[in-house]
């Protein structure tokens, strides 16, 4: 509905209990496309769920039957009629950088910004979000929350470097598919791509940090490949089938510039692995290598932190506290920025020629 623009769903046959009634404390003011949330009986036994926008919309509503935790879900999926473009955010960020680092003599002057070496772009993405919580702790924790955090925390490191910007995957509690996630970083020609995720077994005492990056054979062990089963696995839980949706799966495996990337990706997780280790105990000692679909972009090298255990009661407080969620992002910040150091960016791929 147009004037003010609005999306209204009628929900046929249900309760007004509290689950629905709290709908409307879920939109954060932060949210790109929905101002608010109202709920309420339209007329006996219909449920009206009236979303006011921001801007004008495409919506598309379909159901998922029961899968793990989950009973009979209804989704509404919304999307821009004009798609924010995230190269575009990043340009304009990029230009706002300039010319505040840009002399004031020179801004009085009108000299445009010279134009220094192009910023690495990193892409940060906190695994999990929405239905999709991720492991558990025996706390309640949930993985999708704490990696978030810490992705927050990390973006907010990576942006205050000169020279480096970064930008997430999701910056809320939703779902993303895989693929999504691989897009996003392949649209703004990312320089490193770096999953955060907190590990989880079936023993509490399993604990340590690991680092993973794509393997094109076996994976490195049996954990590495029970790992990578059930992270795929989270495409399923949206809703989406990642055998018929990942479109690079057969090409990256045989293009020779997977090996390359795959050998950038394990110098980068070798650098973060050292210093994860100066704050927590390893899990593995060495970087390992698994069929993680989120990894799968052919031209970015690509990492997955498993930051700790959520599933061991210690890391699980570790993981909640503030303190160590900022450690945590700084050791993955240094790791990166050595990377940096010996690995720069290549200037074929430099933003600035897309101007």
């Amino acid at each position: 509905m147009q004037d003010p623009p609005r999306l209204v769903l009628d929900v046929l046959e249900v309760d007004m209990g509290p689950t629905l009634a709290e709908l409307q404390d879920k939109v954060v003011a932060a949210d790109p496309y929905i101002e608010r949330l109202r709920v309420g009986r339209n007329r006996p036994e219909v449920v009206r769920i009236v979303l006011d926008l921001k801007t004008t919309v495409q919506a598309q509503a379909f159901a998922l039957r029961p899968v793990g935790d989950y009973r009979h879900r209804l989704v509404l999926d919304i999307h821009p009629l004009v798609p924010i473009d995230p190269l575009a955010a990043l340009l304009e960020s990029r230009d706002a950088a300039w010319q505040r680092d840009l002399p004031a003599s020179d801004t009085q002057a009108g000299k445009s910004p010279a134009r220094v070496a192009r910023l690495a772009t990193i892409v940060i993405d906190a695994g999990h979000g929405g239905e999709d919580p991720g492991a558990k702790g025996r706390r309640g924790s949930a993985e999708k929350d704490v990696t978030l955090i810490i992705a927050r925390q990390l973006k907010s490191l990576v942006d205050a470097e000169p020279g480096m910007r970064a930008l997430l995957t999701r910056d809320g509690d939703y779902y993303l598919s895989l693929q999504d996630r691989v897009d996003k970083a392949r649209r703004v020609k990312a320089d490193l791509f770096v999953s955060i995720h907190a590990d989880a077994f079936v023993q509490p005492y399993a604990r340590g940090s690991s680092v993973y990056a794509l393997s094109t054979r076996r994976a490195s062990s049996e954990a590495a490949r029970w790992l990578a089963r059930k992270e795929n696995a989270a495409d399923l839980i949206g809703g989406v089938n990642l055998k018929s949706k990942d479109r690079y799966l057969a090409q990256t495996l045989l293009d020779l510039s997977q090996t390359a990337t795959i050998d950038y990706s394990l110098r980068l997780g070798h650098a973060v692995l050292a210093q994860l280790g100066e704050i927590n105990t390893l899990h593995q000692a060495r970087v390992q290598q698994a069929s993680f679909a989120v990894l799968k972009a052919p031209d970015v090298p690509s990492i997955l932190v498993e930051t700790a255990f959520i599933s061991n009661p210690r890391e699980e407080k570790k993981l909640n506290d503030r303190a160590y969620q900022e450690q945590l992002a700084r050791a993955i910040l240094v790791g990166i920025k050595r990377y940096i150091e010996k690995n720069p960016p290549r200037p074929q791929a430099a933003i600035a020629s897309l101007d």
